[in-house]
């Protein structure tokens, strides 16, 4: 038995008319073919939407990944930084006993976490700026009125980086940061006429209205503001007349 077929007879206008036969069998086939690419499609559109939602919310991801790894890059990075700080805190703290024997130098630091500078004992709190304002002897390489040029203090060679300290207690009334002259700088008054500068450093580390102890360490020597090589300037005025630090410190 032969299967059923469709005949399809086209008749042109002018010409001899054709016939077309399809089984009924390969018309069921495209039939099912057709089904299911129609099915395919229109599942492809449906979720084009969510793939398209998922890709983008996987280059995010991507991107935060990325973010994350940089960090973790820096995390090495931050912890030898921290490390490097804390040793020199340590050296701060170690000038306390410099020779190991545990006895108090007169240098005097704050306690670790310690907020107040100024708590404790009366030790320190000499007012007469008489105190050499760095830890070591340094160059003094100018003098007040040095060669007859006005020179109103004391203009000490040191290395950058070291520790200027307050010539006597007081309370500090200005804190400079970009003078053209002076760069960074601390002025201290001790509240019984006397008042002193320090001059060009590359760091200060104490706030506007703090009080200091004599010795205390305010900042750290450095080259800002007019200056051409790493020094501390130094000076004292009484009563706003300035005065030759010579007169009252002694270079160690």
């Amino acid at each position: 038995m032969t299967d059923p077929v469709l005949r399809i007879v086209v008749v042109p206008a002018t010409k001899q008319s054709r016939t077309y036969e399809v089984s009924y069998r390969r018309l069921y086939l495209l039939r099912g073919l057709g089904v299911i690419l129609g099915t395919v499609v229109a599942f492809m559109i449906a979720t084009y939407g969510y793939m398209v939602s998922r890709h983008s919310h996987m280059l995010e991801l991507e991107a935060q990944v990325q973010i994350m790894r940089a960090e973790q890059e820096r995390i090495p990075a931050l912890l030898r930084r921290l490390t490097t700080v804390e040793g020199q805190y340590a050296d701060m703290r170690g000038l306390f006993a410099p020779d190991g024997t545990g006895a108090p130098s007169d240098l005097w630091l704050p306690p670790p976490g310690s907020l107040s500078r100024s708590s404790g004992s009366d030790e320190g709190r000499d007012g007469n700026p008489d105190g050499w304002p760095l830890t070591e002897p340094g160059f003094i390489t100018q003098r007040l009125d040095d060669g007859g040029r006005a020179h109103p203090g004391l203009d000490i060679a040191i290395p950058t980086g070291s520790y200027i300290r307050a010539a006597g207690a007081g309370r500090v009334v200005e804190v400079g940061e970009e003078d053209p002259v002076f760069g960074k700088y601390v002025r201290i008054d001790h509240q019984n006429g006397y008042v002193t500068l320090y001059a060009h450093a590359s760091h200060t580390s104490v706030e506007l209205g703090e009080e200091v102890r004599k010795s205390e360490v305010i900042a750290l020597s450095g080259s800002t503001g007019e200056s051409t090589a790493p020094h501390l300037h130094f000076e004292i005025l009484l009563e706003g007349e300035t005065v030759d630090p010579l007169e009252l410190v002694r270079q160690p």
